[in-house]
């Protein structure tokens, strides 16, 4: 499909509100399109006015603005990606993707309220969102189209990268926020932002290049440690400092407490796209980072070994799952619901300390399904016989012995 084929047309775009959407949205309308501008209030934190998207898409050329109300169903992903530690290649806690998830549930929904069957994006053809927002639609709604301007080989001769956009969008005096000197990129929604593109491209470029959105980098934090109370009930964390918040309000909290002590704040990482190229971003994430590491820490008391390690493996899973786009397929759903079992015995409340980019464990309390007692103790106390081992490590120790005895163990094979 390209723009030829859209002469006429009545579409929806998912606006972000930045330079390519003003950009694309101008283009289409000169050629014919009638563009239906559909941008989600994800909570962005990179934007003062969401009314201001509208103004600019308007002004850029839109037929129509509809704004998508999405704090709540991204917050709920937010969540699932915490009760699953959802992380990809290290410490990203998937934003982005989690951002591209709500936005495609609002899209289908507000595509099949106004009778639009065409979708269009401002995604590039070399990175992971086109992805997301193509195989996102084609699972909840195979019968919608999707039109990707940059695979469209009259926008690529048109626009060949950031500098003709800019130089486009003066031409035509549009009204958009990127300026010339402004040396990366930014994307951003209530669970994070992502910085990448521009100098960041670089690897001479440090991550301290940025300035942080959604707080301060650790050694711009407050001098003073804040100790911050988390209360979980049946996986769901309810009550942040005595006071109970709905869940969208509880992000917020927790981005402003973690983002001004530097937690979560510039996050290196050279990823691995889905496409097969490497890309570096910078990322942000206080909330997420907070609320998933007091999650951790619950989860430390709560589950045995063996639930542990099946929680570690669907982890992965679900992150790669989110990363790539197949959120809502059968076996992201299958791992979800695994990992809902964990949810419901995750009861408690955890204090942390916050100081300079770190999370402390502080203490827990009232956790109804906590496998921590007595018996691990040093000390003369709980009902574990220090004697009972004996009979154990005699069963352990004979294939140990066995093998040694068969001449498949060597003082190499201890290593140094």
């Amino acid at each position: 499909m390209n723009v030829h084929d859209l002469k006429g047309e009545r579409m929806a775009f998912a606006a972000s509100g930045g330079l390519d959407s003003c950009t694309i949205v101008h283009w289409l309308s000169a050629n014919g399109v009638k563009v239906v501008c559909m941008t989600a209030d994800l909570g962005q934190p990179d934007e003062t006015s969401f009314d201001e998207i509208g103004k600019r898409m308007l002004a850029s050329g839109a037929d129509e603005f509809i704004g998508m109300p999405l704090q709540e169903t991204l917050s709920e992903i937010g969540l699932a990606i915490v009760q699953a530690q959802a992380c990809y290649e290290g410490r990203y806690w998937n934003t982005t993707g989690a951002g591209r998830q709500a936005i495609v549930r609002g899209l289908v929904r507000q595509m099949r309220k106004h009778g639009l069957s065409i979708m269009s994006h401002g995604s590039t053809g070399r990175g992971n969102d086109q992805v997301r927002f193509q195989i996102g639609i084609n699972l909840l709604a195979p019968e919608l189209k999707v039109y990707a301007p940059w695979r469209d080989p009259a926008f690529l001769e048109r626009f060949r990268g950031r500098q003709q956009m800019l130089d486009y969008c003066e031409q035509h005096a549009l009204p958009i926020k990127t300026t010339r000197d402004k040396p990366y990129s930014t994307d951003a929604n209530l669970l994070g932002l992502t910085h990448e593109g521009g100098a960041l491209e670089s690897l001479a470029t440090p991550a301290d290049f940025v300035t942080p959105a959604m707080g301060v980098w650790p050694e711009q934090a407050l001098e003073q440690a804040e100790i911050v109370e988390l209360c979980f009930e049946k996986g769901r964390p309810t009550v942040v400092n005595g006071e109970r918040l709905s869940l969208p309000l509880l992000f917020h909290r927790l981005n402003v407490l973690a983002g001004r002590h530097g937690v979560g704040i510039g996050y290196h990482l050279v990823e691995n796209r889905f496409v097969g190229v490497k890309s570096r971003g910078v990322y942000e994430a206080p909330g997420m980072e907070l609320l998933g590491t007091a999650y951790a820490l619950l989860s430390q008391i709560v589950l045995d070994r063996r639930a542990a390690e099946v929680l570690a493996t669907l982890s992965g899973t679900l992150a790669r799952q989110l990363y790539q786009g197949y959120w809502a397929d059968l076996a992201s759903r299958m791992a979800r619901a695994a990992i809902a079992q964990t949810a419901a015995l995750m009861t408690g409340t955890l204090r942390v300390s916050l100081y300079r980019g770190t999370i402390r464990f502080v203490s827990a309390a009232d956790i109804p399904h906590s496998l921590f007692t007595a018996d691990g103790s040093m000390e003369a106390e709980g009902a574990f016989d220090h004697a009972d081992s004996e009979g154990l490590l005699r069963i352990l120790s004979l294939n140990a012995r066995t093998l040694a005895r068969a001449g498949q163990i060597t003082d190499r094979d201890a290593g140094g």
